[in-house]
């Protein structure tokens, strides 16, 4: 019998085919990438390894790129192997480390490889479960460095949602783990069918007619629909109608929508007596009558159709609280007493740690009202242990909706019978921006329930501003590319070099996915190169043809290209011959675009001078935009690098101007004088400065101002206009074939520089970025760069580099450059800890306050302060080697943890976790801890066993790790 025979012999289901493959794979001594829909069952491949590694006395980690993965996955494989053989390493949770079977999240294996840790030793195979992650602009260069560090004995098993590039992602790891089997399956096991809900109807998002099953979609037991569902004309639903994407949105949905938008406009336009109305505008108040359901109206209609569970994905926090309170304002209750009873038992296990006092700050009994009746909100800001219930009760059937931000889509097993999106739009930190298809298809992956559902129903609902052809296309489409955010960091850079040496560091770069990408697009580029040159020999042959028969010669233009085609056969003159006379004509016109781009640069700075220099009273002229004239400043600008300061014109408006209101630097034309206080708010007010003004008799200039251009006092420019008119091709017409053949010839030449720059650019910026770093390295000490007795560059590490590259932080080289300095040496444990929040917190909002603004003993304000000047030192030094600057400490989580850890009360330390006057969810207070005491751990293995500041900091842990951080950390 196989191992893969002993272990499907203990599974309650027959392995699908990409499964039984991969598996097979895996056992066979390859390791293996497996692509896969949402919900396809990837993991059960991690499992087997698991299996593997079990069976041949070897070890496997199972890594997941968040904690709370992390703990499922470590709960799930304790269930079937027992807790003596499986452990859980996830930075402030240990548990059996030194099991065969170690559950961590893909930074706890990285430092490990960094650190030589002999946990290393029997390694046979790692799990890399949401692969995909890799893409991940701040931690998916985690990914690739396992990959590449990892010795080649180790099997990876690659778990990865669906990506369109699946080929050249496992032609990557092919290349730098060796033999390695890719195995892509795009096929659901639970059928997924669109919907569309446009006020109180429910249609299928595309037309039965034209959906094309997708490949293998088994038609036998379905269910013809869901209960009590609309169908608009359609009476089955059809396989496959996940690939979407080839089919039409359904004709009577848009009849639809447009029968009720036209309907209400003539409603409205026969009562106001107007004409028909244009057509519809974003965001505008068309499609205003079809109202969306409320919350309770579409959980109850859910409910009616047995459409439960289900998820609705809202973009935010207070959104999903919103709609958990919307519904329990309305009455609707979707559980039975004899449930509400279990649901009782499961909470009353969840919070069986936490004391009265904590029970009541925390809204223990609000929440509790809300699982009883089957409702509950699922986010990042909820206390871990209330999202862990919700959890729970979810997959028992016990909660029947849950209202959650997109985080519950990754990776956490809660599958649902449908998923509803209320927007098509998210916040993503800077911007809100539609979702991606990717984004769509992770969201509704959560639908159809393999073994429960015979299908599963992603609904979206209709707004004003949602087009059907638009949800169409995001659930049709297929091109979910996976992209390399992997750049080199400094305690990537020591750990490499301590390693590596400098060239090895290099290679490894080299070998990396970022890179292996870039190659690939220059192959492309090349390509085109190589093609822009045959045009270009072409062309220079027709020109050569035309010259010669106008009685000129051709001429050769010195340009970037290795091959400019035509041979000059005189004295090497750039502006001879024809050619040579369409590159002065070219260079008069880069000389007169470079002029008027410097014209309109000193404009510019020339106007934000002057608009920084306008006092309150200054009266100006107003150049451009909807506002001309006169206008007096009201307030001066309150900052120089944008200065924008309030004016009333004339004419009775009143904003603030900038540099883009003005074509010339505004004049001070004269002043006037204002009262005290100004009515600028009322329209009686403007109006009578407005008039004040107007009888200034200070006159508006008229026109813009005539300045002399810098063309014309321009030499260089005369030289080359002269050498124009003297050129014997300048007889010729400007409609002579000659110049349509040299404009078609730059045109070519142009397009060979700007691609021969890409690939420059391409092939570069990893090296260029890595060279940066380790000058910033070598400034600082942390690295002894030198060349060896060859002349080749040599690096390294010194000691100081021996320090950071223990400091896993965004703010790493901040957090060594402290410790070295020795001004955190003398802090009380709380203090300590409140430093090292400034450390790693970051607000949602705007909310930085210094560390003059920061409660607290004289020590600790002088340790902020010293810290704050040592980051103002660093980013010198990183301005000076061109890198990104390390983030400024956030002192806004500071007296929150330094009150935790001195003993105070959690609501104490809740009321001073406040961001802008609004209190720090509990949530988020655990998990700012948690990362707290990452860094604590982190700078007391740093300083050394018996330094006082290592001594501080496992005070402070000690002192963090209580109340409900301490349920949450095991």
């Amino acid at each position: 019998m196989t191992r893969l025979d002993d272990f499907t012999d203990r599974l309650t289901f027959r392995l699908d085919d990409f499964q039984r493959r991969a598996c097979v794979a895996l056992e066979g001594g390859h390791g293996v990438l497996v692509c896969a829909p949402t919900g396809a069952g990837k993991t059960i491949v991690g499992e087997f390894a698991v299996h593997l590694a079990l069976a041949g006395g070897t070890k496997c980690f199972y890594t997941t790129p968040i904690k709370a993965l992390s703990n499922q996955k470590y709960a799930d494989l304790v269930a079937v192997h027992g807790a003596e053989s499986v452990g859980l390493l996830t930075g402030d949770i240990s548990i059996n480390a030194d099991a065969p079977v170690v559950v961590m999240t893909t930074e706890v294996v990285r430092n490990m490889i960094y650190a030589r840790s002999r946990a290393l030793q029997g390694l046979s195979h790692v799990v890399m479960d949401e692969v995909h992650f890799l893409a991940d602009r701040f931690r998916g260069a985690v990914w690739e460095e396992v990959i590449l560090h990892l010795e080649p004995s180790v099997r990876v098993v690659s778990l990865s949602a669906t990506v369109s590039n699946a080929e050249e992602f496992g032609d990557w790891i092919q290349t730098v783990r060796g033999d390695t089997a890719v195995i892509v399956d795009e096929h659901r096991p639970v059928p997924l069918t669109q919907h569309m809900l446009v006020g109180g109807r429910m249609f299928d998002l595309f037309d039965p007619t034209t959906v094309v099953p997708a490949p293998g979609a088994e038609r036998a037991g379905r269910s013809a629909t869901a209960p009590g569902a609309e169908r608009a004309g359609r009476s089955a639903t059809a396989p496959g109608a996940e690939r979407a994407g080839r089919s039409q949105v359904n004709p009577e949905l848009k009849r639809y929508i447009r029968h009720r938008m036209l309907t209400i406009d003539d409603r409205d336009d026969r009562s106001s007596g107007r004409g028909r109305r244009g057509p519809a505008t974003r965001g505008g108040r068309r499609g205003g009558g079809i109202r969306p359901p409320s919350r309770p109206d579409l959980v109850a209609r859910l409910d009616r159709e047995g459409l439960l569970p289900a998820i609705g994905f809202i973009f935010s926090r207070a959104g999903c609280d919103g709609a958990l309170a919307q519904c329990l304002r309305s009455g609707l209750n979707l559980l039975t007493p004899e449930e509400s009873m279990e649901v009782d038992a499961v909470v009353d296990r969840h919070v069986a740690e936490l004391s009265p006092t904590d029970e009541d700050i925390l809204g223990v009994g609000e929440w509790r009202a809300g699982l009883r009746r089957g409702f509950a909100a699922h986010h990042a800001g909820l206390l871990p242990t209330f999202r862990h219930a919700v959890e729970a009760l979810f997959t028992r059937g016990l909660v029947k909706m849950v209202f959650a931000t997109e985080t519950l889509a990754l990776g956490i097993n809660m599958p649902a019978r449908t998923v509803v999106l209320e927007r098509l739009v998210k916040y993503n930190g800077e911007a809100h921006v539609d979702l991606t298809p990717g984004e769509y298809t992770q969201l509704t992956g959560r639908a159809g329930r393999r073994g429960i559902d015979v299908e599963g129903h992603a609904v979206v609902v209709w707004t004003p501003e949602t087009v059907p052809e638009q949800v169409a296309g995001l659930a049709g489409a297929r091109t979910f590319p996976l992209r390399s955010s992997f750049q080199p960091e400094y305690n990537m850079a020591v750990n490499l070099i301590g390693r590596l040496g400098l060239d090895g560091s290099r290679e490894l770069l080299n070998r990396s996915f970022a890179q292996f990408q870039a190659d690939r697009s220059v192959v492309g580029q090349a390509h085109r190169v190589e093609e822009s040159r045959r045009r270009l020999r072409k062309l220079d042959v027709e020109l050569t043809g035309a010259a010669a028969n106008r009685g000129l010669e051709p001429g050769v233009v010195i340009d970037d290209v290795d091959e400019p085609g035509i041979e000059d056969p005189g004295d090497g003159d750039p502006h001879s011959g024809f050619l040579g006379y369409v590159q002065l004509r070219e260079d008069i016109r880069r000389r007169e675009r470079d002029l008027k781009f410097e014209r309109r640069a000193a404009n510019a700075q020339s106007t934000v001078a002057d608009l920084a220099a306008l006092k309150r009273g200054h009266v100006i002229g107003l150049q451009g935009g909807r506002h001309r004239g006169l206008a007096v400043v009201l307030e001066a600008a309150t900052q120089s690098l944008d200065p924008k300061p309030l004016v009333l014109s004339e004419d009775a408006w009143c904003g603030r101007v900038g540099t883009r209101d003005f074509v010339n630097p505004p004049e001070v034309l004269g002043n006037m004088r204002l009262p005290k206080h100004v009515d600028r708010r009322t329209g009686r007010g403007r109006r009578d400065l407005a008039s004040a003004l107007r009888s200034t008799g200070i006159e508006a200039p008229r026109g813009r101002s005539k300045k002399r251009a810098p063309a014309a006092d321009d030499r260089e420019l005369a030289r080359l206009r002269s050498a124009l008119r003297a050129h014997p091709a300048h007889r010729l017409g400007n409609d002579d074939e000659l110049f349509r053949l040299a404009e078609r010839r730059n045109r070519v030449l142009r397009e060979i520089v700007s691609a021969e720059r890409v690939i420059a650019e391409k092939t570069s910026t990893l090296g260029v970025q890595f060279e940066r770093i380790v000058g910033v390295l070598a400034e600082l000490g942390y690295l002894d760069v030198g060349t060896d007795r060859s002349g080749a560059g040599r690096a390294s590490v010194t000691k100081a580099g021996h320090l950071l590259s223990r400091i896993y932080s965004e703010s790493d080289l901040l957090v060594t450059e402290c410790i070295r300095a020795g001004v955190w040496d003398e802090l009380a444990p709380n203090e300590l800890a409140a430093v090292v929040a400034a450390m790693v917190f970051e607000a949602r909002r705007e909310s930085y306050s210094g560390a003059d603004a920061m409660p607290g003993s004289v020590a600790l304000r002088g340790a902020l302060a010293r810290t704050i000047e040592i980051w103002r030192e660093v980013t010198a030094t990183e301005s000076r080697h061109h890198v990104d600057s390390t983030r400024e400490p956030d002192t806004g989580f500071s007296v929150a943890v330094s009150l935790w850890a001195s003993g105070r009360s959690l609501t104490e330390s809740l009321a001073a976790a406040g961001e802008r006057g609004q209190l720090l969810s509990p949530g988020d207070f655990v998990r700012w801890n948690r990362q707290v005491i990452d860094l604590l751990e982190q700078v007391r293995l740093g300083a050394g066993a018996d330094t006082r500041l290592a001594g501080s900091a496992r005070s402070a842990v000690s002192g963090i790790r209580r109340g409900v951080v301490a349920a949450e950390l095991g």
